[in-house]
């Protein structure tokens, strides 16, 4: 993982703190079609937020990353068709995947990047605040 990557675009996302935590071991995961952006709870890694390239070795190595943090509860944007492999992978590994409709999503105001969105991902599925979409 390049840290370079890793900084680019951290800005400060609205915090939910008033709402009770559903999800205590969520992560978010935002995917685009050269990298994957993922945060996990800030108390599970030293950076709670990581980029990933989309190969499969890179695919793997992100969900031995998840494991090691300790995360139960993935939530992802289904985008395109990029995110198949990844939910395959990450629901042989015994994770529970909620893939989200883009649209319902409300993004952060500012700038959109992949970060800012993994990290509001990862809120608002603390929070319960994500519903699993149906794969057809």
């Amino acid at each position: 993982m390049n840290s370079q990557k890793n900084n680019r675009h951290r800005r400060k996302i609205p915090k939910l703190d008033n709402l009770k935590k559903i999800n205590w071991h969520a992560a978010g995961i935002d995917i685009g079609d050269t990298e994957i952006g993922v945060c996990v709870p800030e108390d599970s890694a030293p950076e709670p937020v990581q980029v990933f390239d989309t190969f499969t070795a890179d695919l793997n190595r992100l969900a031995a990353w998840l494991k090691a943090c300790g995360v139960e509860t993935v939530a992802m944007e289904s985008t395109g068709i990029y995110w198949i492999p990844l939910y395959e992978l990450l629901e042989q590994q015994g994770f529970k995947v909620y893939l989200v409709n883009a649209r319902h999503v409300k993004n952060v105001s500012g700038k959109k990047t992949d970060i800012l969105d993994c990290q509001w991902l990862q809120q608002l599925h603390t929070y319960g605040l994500l519903a699993a979409g149906s794969i057809t």
